[in-house]
């Protein structure tokens, strides 16, 4: 496209009278992002985001900045475990019969190994529990004997058998 004097005039009219980008690309049948480049290279002055029309001015969000605080630091640990705790009990005193996990989902810190070891996931990946398996897996597999009798059920197996 070619920027000619009539059609940069047209522009600045039309981005005087407040306009949006989308709407001076329609009515110059150019696109919004080739009059937001053409505006911001011919210098005219920026306008609100559409997005943001009744956000504060930015020299008002500026003075606002310092009185924020900073994101607390990181719990120290006796304060996690006591919440982890109290999310455990209801779930302990329920009264439907929970599933028994293969693997102690209790162990603080999971076996670590070098090596490959079992991928299958132990507990909720959402709490600080939450390991895998670690015991060494059957060769060209990625779960242990006791894992891969529950994830290759007999008669599924196509490729992996």
């Amino acid at each position: 496209m070619e920027w000619t004097e009539e059609i940069i005039a047209q522009l600045k009219a039309l981005w005087a009278e407040g306009l949006s980008t989308a709407e001076i690309g329609r009515r110059l049948s150019i696109t919004k992002n080739a009059v937001v480049g053409k505006a911001h290279r011919l210098g005219l002055p920026a306008r609100p985001s559409p997005i943001r029309r009744n956000a504060k001015p930015k020299t008002a969000e500026k003075a606002e900045a310092p009185a924020r605080s900073a994101p607390p630091e990181a719990a120290p640990a006796p304060a996690v475990e006591e919440k982890v705790a109290k999310k455990e009990k209801p779930a302990a005193s329920s009264k439907s019969k929970p599933k028994a996990p293969l693997r102690s989902i209790s162990d603080p810190e999971p076996q670590k190994r070098r090596g490959p070891s079992c991928c299958w996931p132990i507990g909720d990946p959402g709490t600080p529990g939450f390991h895998f398996c670690g015991a060494t897996p059957i060769p060209g597999k990625p779960y242990c004997e006791e894992h891969a009798q529950i994830a290759y059920v007999s008669g599924c197996e196509t490729s992996l058998g």
